[in-house]
């Protein structure tokens, strides 16, 4: 009875010495991840806590990480994928314009409202480009087109390659909408390419409160980019059609107004007006979702 109280005590003593080993190892583990002290703190020479307050230490630590992860996501402008994945930014920034220095109109508005219909911020808008017929920089031409109003909007407007697709129904059998198709026609392929008529642009709108568009089509008249491209000024005034006509895709109406590039004559404006860029911004600044 006597030698087992011994062993006894022996091995208690033990068990607590492994207890302090452990817990000045936690210590070490704590002081290099920087996960700081108990939450309410232990005054020296106190008795140290059992090991399980210690694991509710870590917990919490990893805690604080997690809430500081979420700042990082936050605020890093590296983190802007991670962003993107989780639905938490707009592919741009907000655009800035100056309200009331000019004239706009948008094709659609919200149900009940005067808001306007446009595309989700939040998610890129695919382009297909079909080159037959087109003029030889017609790449540049698009490509110029969907960063002034990709410029203006904070939408991102993103060519996504080639096609020999030239159906303008950019709605699938099964319902799903397939990118954007710009592409270059004949009125006898278009006949709303008909008379003076150097291009046209659309997009399809649906969901139910709040309607977002999610494709589109721009056609642009090969034989009337043929013609500016012979007289003077015809590059700007080829450049300005593409633009006008991506306008119309991302929302905007015609305006009455010589002074804004969606007018719907060729005149003196071969950039966007006030008014234009204020539409434009507005149209970027719509929900994501």
């Amino acid at each position: 009875m006597h030698e087992g109280s011994r062993r006894e005590r022996r091995e208690r003593r033990r068990r607590e010495a492994e207890m302090l080993r452990r817990l000045e190892e936690l210590d070490r583990v704590d002081a290099a991840l920087g996960l700081g002290a108990l939450p309410y703190g232990v005054p020296a020479g106190s008795r140290r806590p059992p090991p399980r307050r210690r694991w509710v230490t870590v917990l919490m630590g990893s805690s604080v990480l997690v809430l500081l992860m979420g700042v990082v996501v936050a605020l890093a402008p590296q983190a802007a994928p991670l962003r993107d994945l989780l639905g938490l930014q707009r592919y741009g920034e907000r655009p800035t314009y100056v309200v009331g220095e000019g004239t706009y109109a948008f094709l659609a508005t919200q149900p009940g409202s005067d808001a306007p219909v446009g595309y989700d911020p939040c998610r890129t808008v695919e382009v297909l480009v079909n080159p037959e017929g087109a003029p030889r920089d017609h790449r540049e031409l698009v490509d110029t087109a969907l960063a002034r109003v990709s410029a203006a909007t904070g939408l991102d407007l993103r060519v996504v390659g080639e096609t020999d697709d030239r159906d303008t129904d950019r709605i699938d059998d099964a319902g799903v909408p397939q990118p954007v198709l710009v592409l270059w026609a004949d009125e006898d392929e278009q006949p709303d390419l008909g008379g003076d008529v150097a291009g046209y642009a659309g997009s399809v709108a649906t969901g139910g409160a709040r309607l977002s568009y999610v494709t589109g089509v721009v056609v642009l008249d090969v034989d009337a980019f043929a013609r500016m491209a012979a007289e003077p000024g015809g590059a700007a005034y080829r450049q300005a059609v593409v633009d006008h006509e991506v306008g119309h895709l991302v929302g905007l109406d015609h305006v009455d107004d010589p002074g804004e590039l969606m007018y719907p004559e060729t005149g003196a404006m071969t950039e966007f007006g006030p008014g234009d860029l204020e539409g434009l911004g507005r149209l970027g600044a719509v929900p994501c979702g």
